[in-house]
């Protein structure tokens, strides 16, 4: 499902659920070994999602460890995102050639709890989200804002390695053609920083009870400019670090 949020320069790799007989590699058991059973089998489902993802673009596999923050850190050339909730596993990746970062998400469709929809909203984007849930009642807007600065983070922080607060963007959806922006609400404080845009573009869908974002950072051209990023525009973490 999430491979219908990317561009079309994007692999993506998916499964319902953990895969018993994923594998890891050896520089990966390191990472494992202090972890419950069920979150290992997570962990190695998920770097067999990227694995997969890898494959696609013809990037043999290897493997693939942790940056110091805790993020996967991708075979040089290539960029990527992982995430898993409850039912379900998944990995995008792309050459750094085309896309300079991705964020994907997925979380249940479900509402949040009312505190934590205090926590990571503003106030604005509580009378947005009050609004669209009046005119679309059966999304949980909640849950997707989440979702897309959950997506966001993951595509601001390889580039820039800061920190993000949920109440550091604030997200705008439209109900329409199914994407959103999120304006980031940071000063850049350091020369990588003020390379990076500010105002991020994303894709969301609603589907077999998943709420699922993704956000696609174009590489620049050779000029300077924005690469172009082609894809269905109809087409509806552990990198996270929270």
């Amino acid at each position: 499902m999430i491979e219908e949020l990317l561009p079309s320069v994007a692999a993506a790799a998916a499964t319902a659920g953990d895969l018993p007989d994923a594998d890891l590699h050896p520089e990966e058991l390191a990472l494992v070994r202090r972890m419950v059973p069920s979150r290992r089998q997570e962990f190695a489902t998920g770097r067999h999602c990227a694995r997969q993802a890898l494959g696609l673009l013809g990037v043999p596999p290897g493997p693939i460890a942790r940056t110091e923050g805790g993020a996967p850190r991708w075979p040089d050339g290539t960029v990527g995102s992982m995430t898993h909730c409850a039912g379900y596993r998944a990995a995008a990746v792309a050459r750094r050639r085309d896309l300079l970062a991705l964020g994907i998400d997925a979380e249940p469709h479900a509402a949040l709890p009312g505190d934590v929809r205090q926590a990571i909203t503003l106030g604005s984007e509580r009378v947005a989200l009050a609004d669209l849930a009046a005119a679309h009642p059966r999304i949980h807007w909640d849950r997707l804002l989440f979702s897309a600065k959950e997506s966001v983070y993951k595509a601001w922080h390889p580039l820039t390695g800061r920190w993000l607060d949920f109440t550091d963007a604030v997200l705008a959806f439209d109900p329409v053609h199914n994407t959103f922006t999120a304006r980031l609400l940071v000063t850049p404080c350091t020369p990588a920083e003020r390379r990076f845009p500010l105002e991020f573009s994303g894709r969301w869908a609603v589907r077999a009870g998943l709420a699922l974002t993704a956000v696609a950072i174009p590489a620049p051209t050779a000029g300077g400019g924005a690469r172009p990023v082609t894809g269905d525009a109809n087409r509806p973490d552990e990198q996270s670090g929270r």
